[in-house]
């Protein structure tokens, strides 16, 4: 049986775990995400969410934090869109936990912040990633050349998307 992920915003008693769950995940993450690895870096991240436009989740089981997902640029008005990023934790990867942990941030952009479109934007390389939204019904809408600067460089992505009135599957 596997285990239960629930869901939940982050908050400012998350940050050591948080960061030592990161420190551990860099080998992981490289070169698709360049998570917070300090208080300071945490700090302003985590004020980032205190406004409208972002929303930060953390993935939980028994067992300790499974991933963060974020909702980034949340607008509203006749958009209603948000860009999801996501990353999970070393130890926690090929178990299902992040799918299940995604699958209820939408679930929350949807029902909860209201939104019509959530957009992923992921590396043609980051094969579980792009793998990951496929299971969850997302389609690929395009490609952004050097679309965003992550460690160290401009990076391709993928554009994928799934709007609140897909077909669930």
């Amino acid at each position: 049986m596997s285990e239960t992920v629930t869901l939940r915003r982050v908050t400012e008693a998350d940050a050591e775990a948080l960061i030592a769950g990161n420190r551990a995940s860099l080998a992981l993450h490289h070169p698709w995400v360049e998570p917070f690895v300090t208080r300071e870096s945490f700090d302003r991240w985590l004020a980032e969410t205190r406004g409208h436009r972002k929303v930060a989740l953390l993935a939980t089981c028994e067992s300790g934090i499974v991933g963060v997902i974020n909702l980034n640029e949340i607008v509203m008005g006749i958009f209603r869109s948000a860009y999801l990023g996501y990353y999970g934790m070393a130890g926690f990867t090929g178990r299902g936990l992040m799918t299940r942990a995604v699958e209820l941030a939408v679930s929350y952009a949807f029902r909860e912040v209201g939104l019509h479109r959530v957009e992923a934007n992921i590396q043609p390389s980051n094969l579980p990633s792009r793998a990951l939204v496929q299971r969850l019904g997302f389609r690929l809408e395009g490609f952004s050349p050097r679309y965003l600067y992550i460690a160290g460089a401009w990076r391709d992505h993928e554009r994928w998307t799934r709007l609140s009135d897909d077909p669930t599957h």
